[in-house]
Formats: C-alpha cells, sequence, structure tokens
C-alpha cells in the first residue's frame, strides 16, 4: 500500500461523512424554527449542548473512552465550545430575525472562505493551495447561483445583522483551525468536552435571562429540542471533529456548501419541484468546489492520470 493511500485510505468514507455532517447540520434549521416556537434562543441552546454532551458522555463511557483530566485540554475545550457553538449560536439567532432567507444562506455559506486566507495569512497548519482556493470560490459561486443572485440585492440593508452572521462564519472558521488541536484525541472526546463547557457557559446565562422554570414549551418544541441535540449536535460534532482529523480544517468547512443543494435535493425528492438550468449550473459548481477542497494532493493527480 502506497504513502498516499495509507494517509487517506477510505477518502470516499470520508466524502460520505462530509454529506452526512451537512445533512445534520442542514436539518438544524428545520429543527431550530419548530424548537424556537416555545422555548426562547438561550434555554434552548443551552439544552441543545447538554443533551447533546450527556448523550456523548454516555457513549464514551459504554465504548471504555476517558475523557482527558488535565486543565490543558479543558481550557481549549472552553475555547472551542465559545468559537464553534456559544458566540456563532447566540449570533446566528440573531442575526437570522433581520436578514431574508437567501442573504442568510449565503452569509452563513461563508466559512470555507474565511478558512482558507485565516489558514494562508496566519496559521498556515496545512497546505491552502491553489486548487484549494478555486474549490472556495467555485462552492461560493454555486451557493449564490442556487439561492438566486436576486438574494445579493439585499446586502447592505441589515447592515449589523449581516455583519453579525459573517463574524458567526469567522467563528466557525476560527473553530475549524483550532479544532486541529485534537488530532491525538478520540474525535468523540472534543465534541462532548466543547459541547458540556458550552452548557456550563450558557445555563447560568439561560436562568437569568429566560427564567426556564416559567416556560411551557409545547410537545413539538421538546421533539425538536431533542432531535437537534441528538442528530444536528451529538453525532454531527463527532463526524466533524473526525473530519478536522482527515480532510482538514478547509476539507471539513466545506459542509458548508453542501448544506443548501441537500436542500434543494430535498424539494425535488419530496415536494416534485423542478430546478431551472441555473441551479443545475450551480449544484454542479458546489461538486466542483467541495472536490477541490476536500481531495487530498495526491489522490487528485493520481485520479487526473487514471482519467
Amino acid at each position: 500500500m502506497g504513502e498516499a493511500q495509507q494517509k487517506h485510505p477510505t477518502i470516499v468514507s470520508e466524502l460520505a461523512l462530509l454529506l452526512v455532517l451537512a445533512t445534520l447540520w442542514g436539518a438544524s434549521y428545520t429543527f431550530l424554527k419548530v424548537a424556537v416556537a416555545t422555548i426562547p434562543p438561550v434555554t434552548l441552546i443551552a439544552g441543545r449542548t447538554l443533551i447533546a454532551g450527556l448523550l456523548l458522555l454516555a457513549i464514551m463511557q459504554w465504548r471504555g473512552i476517558k475523557m482527558p483530566a488535565d486543565a490543558a485540554n479543558w481550557r481549549r475545550f472552553l475555547f472551542q465550545a465559545c468559537l464553534n457553538s456559544v458566540i456563532p449560536w447566540t449570533m446566528v439567532a440573531w442575526g437570522t430575525r433581520a436578514v431574508d432567507a437567501g442573504v442568510a444562506t449565503i452569509l452563513n455559506s461563508t466559512a470555507p472562505i474565511f478558512t482558507f486566507f485565516l489558514t494562508l495569512a496566519i496559521t498556515r497548519h496545512e497546505a491552502a493551495s491553489f486548487r484549494k482556493l478555486v474549490g472556495v470560490v467555485a462552492g461560493m459561486a454555486g451557493i449564490c447561483l442556487i439561492v438566486g443572485m436576486q438574494a445579493l440585492s439585499g446586502l447592505g440593508e441589515q447592515l449589523a445583522a449581516q455583519i453579525v452572521l459573517l463574524l458567526a462564519a469567522v467563528c466557525y472558521a476560527g473553530a475549524a483551525i483550532f479544532g486541529r488541536a485534537f488530532k491525538n484525541l478520540d474525535p468523540m472526546a472534543p465534541a462532548a468536552g466543547s459541547l458540556l463547557c458550552g452548557a456550563a457557559i450558557l445555563i447560568p446565562l439561560s436562568l437569568v435571562v429566560d427564567q426556564p422554570w416559567t416556560l411551557a414549551p409545547s410537545m413539538n418544541s421538546l421533539l425538536a429540542l431533542i432531535g437537534l441535540a441528538v442528530f444536528s449536535t451529538a453525532f454531527a460534532f463527532v463526524i466533524y471533529f473526525r473530519l478536522i482529523q482527515t480532510l482538514g480544517s478547509i476539507g471539513a468547512t466545506a459542509q458548508a456548501y453542501l448544506r443548501v443543494p441537500i436542500g434543494v435535493a430535498a424539494s425535488v425528492v419530496v415536494l416534485g419541484e423542478q430546478l431551472s438550468s441555473t441551479v443545475w449550473i450551480g449544484l454542479a459548481c458546489v461538486v466542483v468546489g467541495v472536490a477541490a477542497m476536500t481531495i487530498p494532493e495526491r489522490r487528485a493527480r493520481s485520479l487526473s492520470k487514471a482519467a
């Protein structure tokens, strides 16, 4: 077995996991919409992180995986929690109140762009090649074509909310880069640790802001919260930390581009909607972009030679 194969033995399975991650995080918007109807945002996010963190902790105990006990790793978990959940989720919850869905989709999909340029300019922890830059641009162009270029006409109208959504994307980019610090841990450990740290921050805030004991959430909201915590948070975070280790920071954030095509595909399959030629071009751009950002350099060269 060659060196490239040893380093990337299952690139197809990793790309499949990237698709699963995009689906799980894409579904989170539906769960959020249902849950937030009777559960305030801060309490909802606090419950989301707590349930997911405890679930992963139980699975780790069942599998015989121990959480790190040293203070250094827990400080990293806390910082990761702020970058990947506490701050951006709060920003998104606030920003999407004032921004149209199309604009919000585009702004929420910019994490790979920030990941690429932060890697190129500051961290340089992995190769920020020209091919990956082409992938970043192609993916973003595809998102704009799928959502509709008319969505860009709303840019600048709610400037504060749009800046907040962009800052949330910067947080996601920083989280993907910082997540490389956990490469020696089982992916469940940073997932559980960061979620529990996020809960430790959000629960006291929820008690002060929302006074959750006074709430009367509906059964639909509670079920949506459970779905959000189990599928779009616990399982999604485990996959996310694994992909950071296997595909790298830029590759792992490529899932942001896949969420929109997944939603479009669901509308075609479930609702029987028809796609315009522009959407098909956009889908092709996204596929090309994600492939350029995720397939390892040597693997890409071997595929092109085989062709």
